[in-house]
């Protein structure tokens, strides 16, 4: 199955939005998680209902909302665009934002839940042996969490590789800036003899999405063996 160049630059286009939506959000995700699942605090319901509203919401109205933000004239897109030159609408940086968006739930809670998980008295063991909490954390905590935070950057990042809604209401489909495979694949059925770029594309998307599940799995034991867990 041989792929024209364009849809070579369509694969890597949304594996690069994908990488860099993980990337931005691993590590807010991670604070998110842990501090869901052991602290009790003021709010606490409604940041969680806020955290899950993109799974519920129709990803139209996320892709709408940014927009309204971060319009090269909105509340956030302005400031960003004068003080820093960046701009998120019609760009591949406002496809990577909607991305993120969209998969950030589903990675804070997979990490959340792993959180859970961890033996307190493990960290209270490390403390009583004089490791600040940063040490603890880092050493500790963030090792045995791993398979949730593994298992949430994969959800993401195969979320990433198929958002369509937010994506298309934010940035709009504009070859090799913001046509990803689904936008890309969705073009293609709406133009004669489009049926077969459109087929390669899906395949291609459905070889991306089992290969990061199998690279993950193979990880997941890798990590389960480590720290001594059942794989």
């Amino acid at each position: 199955m041989l792929l024209s160049p364009e849809e070579v630059g369509i694969l890597l286009l949304s594996v690069k939005v994908a990488a860099w939506s993980v990337a931005i959000s691993l590590a807010p995700a991670i604070a998110v998680g842990w501090a869901l699942a052991r602290y009790s605090f003021p709010g606490k319901a409604a940041i969680d209902a806020i955290l899950h509203l993109p799974l519920v919401l129709p990803p139209v109205v996320v892709g709408y909302v940014l927009l309204i933000l971060f319009a090269p004239k909105g509340p956030l897109g302005a400031p960003l665009r004068d003080w820093f030159g960046i701009d998120f609408a019609f760009s591949w940086r406002g496809a990577v934002l909607a991305a993120a968006v969209m998969g950030f739930p589903l990675m804070t809670q997979a990490i959340r839940l792993s959180a859970q998980t961890v033996d307190r008295k493990l960290e209270q063991a490390a403390r009583t042996l004089g490791a600040p909490p940063w040490q603890v954390f880092l050493t500790i905590t963030l090792p045995l969490m791993a398979p949730g935070v593994l298992a949430g950057t994969v959800l993401s990042f195969a979320r990433s590789l198929g958002e369509f809604g937010a994506t298309i209401t934010f940035v709009s489909s504009i070859p090799g800036e913001t046509r990803t495979l689904p936008l890309a694949i969705y073009a293609y059925t709406q133009v004669p003899g489009g049926d077969g770029p459109a087929l390669r594309l899906t395949l291609i998307s459905v070889a991306v999405a089992l290969a990061a599940l199998a690279g993950a799995e193979l990880l997941n034991r890798a990590l389960a063996r480590r720290v001594g867990a059942p794989a």
